[in-house]
C-alpha cells in the first residue's frame, strides 16, 4: 500500500510540480488548495505526511497547526512546511507547532523535497518505544557544549539554531575557512558540522587542517553536504569525518540526534 501525502498548496503551477514528483516517487498524493478544505482531508485521509503552506485562502497554516495539535487523531501525522516566508519568528512559530522541517519556496528544488518526504516517513515509521528510549538517553547530553556548524547558508544556519535553542549548548557560526580556523583556535568546540561546499575552499581542506592539527585532531568533525557521490563520502571518512550526512536526505531532527550521538560517544 503506498503511503498518501497530502499537499495544501494555493499555488497551483508548485502544486503541480509536487504532485508530480511525488506520484513519481511512488506516492499516493491528494491536494487541496485552500486551508478549511486542507484541515478537513488531514481529519479525513490521515495521511502518511502533510506539506503544507502558511499563506492559505479560509485558514492559513499556523490554524490548521494549532487545530492538528488539538486532535490526538491526527496530531502525530508528520508535517513539512513550504512557504515563502524564511523570517526566523515564522520558522519558530512553525517548529513550536510540532512541524518537522521548513522549506523556502524561493530555494526549493522539488527532487530534494521529495528526499525530505522519504527521510521524514522512514523516521515516522521508526518503533515509537525506541525514539522514546533514544530521547530519554540523550536527555542532557549537549548541555553546556560547543558546536561550531561552518555553513554559508544562513537559513539553514537559522533553523537549526532555533532547534537547538532549548538544548542547553552553545551554537558557534563560521561561513567560510578563516572564520572557522579561528573559531577553532580559540574555543575548542566539542564538535564540528562542516558543508563541503564553501566560498574561498571546501569543508575537505577545512577536515585536513583539523586534523593535521595536534590540539584539534581529537575534535570530532561530521560533514552536512548537498554532495552525495560514494567518492565524496568515502573521501570524508578518510580524512577522519566521524559521519558524512547528505543534507537532501536528513530531517532536523535526524541531524540533531546525530549530533548527540557523537558527542555521547
Amino acid at each position: 500500500m503506498k503511503d498518501k501525502i497530502l499537499v495544501i498548496e494555493d499555488d497551483v503551477f508548485l502544486a503541480e510540480v509536487l504532485v508530480n514528483k511525488l506520484v513519481a516517487a511512488g506516492f499516493e498524493t491528494d491536494l487541496s488548495v485552500n486551508g478549511k478544505d486542507g484541515l478537513a482531508k488531514i481529519k479525513s485521509l490521515k495521511p502518511a505526511l502533510i506539506l503544507l503552506d502558511i499563506i492559505l485562502p479560509e485558514m492559513n497554516g499556523y490554524q490548521i497547526l494549532e487545530e492538528k495539535q488539538k486532535d490526538p487523531s491526527i496530531r502525530d501525522i508528520p508535517v513539512i512546511v513550504v512557504s515563502n516566508s524564511g523570517q526566523p519568528v515564522e520558522i519558530k512559530r512553525a517548529l513550536a507547532l510540532g512541524v518537522k522541517n521548513y522549506l523556502i519556496k524561493a530555494d526549493i528544488n522539488p527532487d530534494e523535497a521529495v528526499e525530505k518526504v522519504k527521510a521524514e516517513i522512514a523516521r515516522s515509521k521508526l518503533p515509537k518505544d525506541n525514539v522514546s528510549i533514544s530521547a530519554l538517553a540523550h536527555k542532557g547530553v549537549l548541555s553546556g557544549k560547543k558546536i561550531l556548524w561552518v555553513e554559508d547558508d544562513r537559513f539553514l544556519k537559522d533553523i537549526v539554531t532555533l532547534r537547538l535553542s532549548n538544548e542547553g549548548c552553545q551554537l558557534l557560526h563560521a561561513g567560510d575557512e578563516t572564520e572557522a580556523l579561528a573559531f577553532i583556535e580559540k574555543e575548542t568546540p566539542d564538535i564540528v558540522l562542516l558543508d563541503i561546499l564553501l566560498p574561498g575552499s571546501d569543508g575537505f581542506e577545512i577536515l585536513r587542517k583539523i586534523k593535521a592539527n595536534e590540539k584539534w585532531k581529537k575534535v570530532p568533525v561530521v560533514l552536512l553536504s548537498n554532495l552525495s557521490q560514494k567518492a565524496d563520502i568515502d573521501k570524508g571518512k578518510e580524512l577522519g569525518a566521524v559521519k558524512f550526512l547528505v543534507k537532501s536526505t536528513v530531517t532536523l531532527d535526524e541531524i540533531i540526534n546525530e549530533i548527540r550521538s557523537v558527542i555521547g560517544n
